[in-house]
């Protein structure tokens, strides 16, 4: 064709990043150029469940006066896209999937932080997505490639990803547009429009300064560091704090002190200094059992995660903390004074709500609940306007209730069932360590919350009785040693991982 093709350029997005908004400034920075461009949109799904794709086609010259209009395209075609621009890593994957992108033609613009999916935050085991699979094709199958942390250049600024993106645009000089164009495109949108430009001006630098490859990751911070940084995070259990990590320090070998100093930490904005000396006694307990410190290791980390499981007090305490507010704030670009109203959708169930009570009182309440609602309990839903001072005192006044938690009908169970896992280590430590390392290890299961959480608590129970007890007493009884147990431990544990109900599987495999 004797006339120019029109520039493509694809936009995948997240719902909620600005997507739409890139896309119209692009499009304006067109329009003061004198170019012709066309844009269409598909919405997609805010929560990750569907791609939010935006597509563009700038002709690269003014059409004369009297001239034929160019045919633009409504939607992008395998292969045939000069600018993809992902604001988030696996939002760029799902255009290598979808073969939009080509080693012969397409630039990547790419941010490289993550912002979950759903499937991924909801996996019971380790469900994220491996990135270096994603940073490898993007690197074979792009021509060019700009991949940086977006979010993190924008954090910085105090702007936006969507800006961030539209400086690397401007940067790569595709478009033959100048830096003007798309500066008038941002004043005209007429919001935030300082913070926008200032994202815009961190895009073209970051490309004009070499940020054509995905970033080195940041070098590892030492354990005292850390240190400093957890105990300034806990304010006035400072103190507490360090004098247990020191005692830590002094009385673990040097291999678990970070472990147990993040435990520690956790612990202690958990509940308290004497909470998180229960934990120290626990770890002590075991490492007494263990010459390697493999099997410490693994238990001092499950320990830790589940003695600060999530209760309705933790709930309320974390959504009333200062930190939060403030990041909402930032995270909608609130300033001056600018009021923002916050309303949380909380639905506890009976467990949920009898469990925070005095073992004493809420013993008789949960048996008659249970007698009842065998499965799945009432939910109470509220909707809590925590920015008003009736609502916020009502869910504070819930998280100053911790005093209460050591003495609760939620703590008595988790605690029993903390025992006997406890008890099973130890017991399978003196059999073989490489089987209490498993069985250490299984404890990571038991996870979750409400429904979910019983339900893995009860295949737990089933696990101790039903496959690790008989499986040890088979080897103890045979002396081939503990081979079967272990594969049958880590069978159950991938079992359960894959799915909630993979008890029943489980089971079958070890009575075969």
């Amino acid at each position: 064709m004797p006339a120019p093709r029109p520039i493509s350029i694809l936009i995948a997005a997240l719902g909620g990043q600005g997507g739409g908004v890139l896309t119209e400034w692009i499009a304006g920075a067109a329009a003061h150029a004198g170019l012709p461009a066309q844009a269409t949109s598909i919405p997609g799904v805010a929560q990750r469940t569907g791609a939010t794709t935006y597509y563009l086609e700038v002709y690269p010259e003014p059409i004369p006066a009297g001239g034929p209009e160019p045919v633009f395209s409504l939607y992008p075609t395998p292969g045939d896209v000069d600018v993809v621009m992902a604001s988030e890593l696996l939002e760029a994957g799902r255009t290598l999937e979808t073969d939009y992108v080509s080693p012969e033609r397409t630039t990547m613009i790419a941010s490289t932080h993550r912002l979950f999916a759903i499937g991924e935050k909801s996996a019971l085991g380790d469900g994220i997505f491996p990135r270096e699979r994603v940073e490898e094709a993007l690197g074979a199958l792009s021509k060019r490639l700009i991949a940086f942390d977006g979010l993190a250049a924008a954090r910085a600024v105090g702007s936006e990803v969507n800006a961030v993106m539209l400086g690397a645009l401007c940067a790569t000089e595709i478009l033959p547009l100048e830096a003007s164009a798309f500066e008038a495109a941002i004043r005209e949108g007429g919001v935030a429009v300082e913070r926008n430009l200032a994202g815009f001006k961190a895009g073209m630098e970051i490309v004009a300064s070499g940020g054509e490859a995905t970033a080195a990751p940041a070098p590892a911070r030492s354990w005292e560091q850390i240190k400093a940084e957890r105990a300034h995070a806990l304010g006035l259990r400072m103190g507490d704090f360090l004098a247990l990590v020191r005692q830590a320090e002094e009385e673990f070998p040097a291999s678990l002190h970070r472990t147990l100093g993040e435990a520690l930490a956790r612990l202690i904005d958990y509940q308290d200094a004497r909470y998180a000396r229960g934990y120290l006694a626990r770890v002590r307990a075991v490492l007494a059992a263990d010459p390697d410190l493999r099997m410490t290791e693994i238990f001092a980390r499950r320990l830790a995660v589940w003695m600060t499981y999530e209760d309705a007090i933790r709930v309320a305490d974390l959504k009333t903390r200062r930190g939060r507010f403030e990041r909402i704030r930032r995270d909608h670009g609130a300033t001056n004074g600018q009021v923002v109203h916050v309303t949380d959708y909380l639905k506890p169930d009976l467990d949920e709500i009898y469990g925070i009570l005095p073992a004493v009182v809420a013993a008789p309440i949960a048996r008659l609940c249970e007698r009842w609602w065998p499965e799945r309990r009432p939910s109470l839903g509220q909707h809590v306007k925590t920015t008003a001072v009736s609502g916020f005192l009502r869910v504070w006044l819930l998280g100053r209730l911790r005093v209460m938690r050591p003495w609760s009908l939620r703590a008595q169970r988790e605690f029993a069932l903390i025992d006997r896992w406890q008890q099973g280590v130890l017991d399978s430590a003196a059999l073989d360590l490489e089987l209490a390392r498993e069985v250490a290890d299984i404890a990571t299961v038991v996870r979750g919350y409400g429904d979910v959480r019983r339900r893995l608590a009860r295949a737990f129970e089933r696990f101790l009785d039903e496959i690790l007890a008989p499986s040890v007493a088979r080897g103890r009884e045979t002396g081939q040693g503990y081979e079967r147990a272990r594969r049958i431990v880590r069978e159950t544990k991938r079992q359960l991982l894959a799915d909630e109900k993979g008890l029943e599987q489980a089971l079958q495999e070890a009575r075969a």
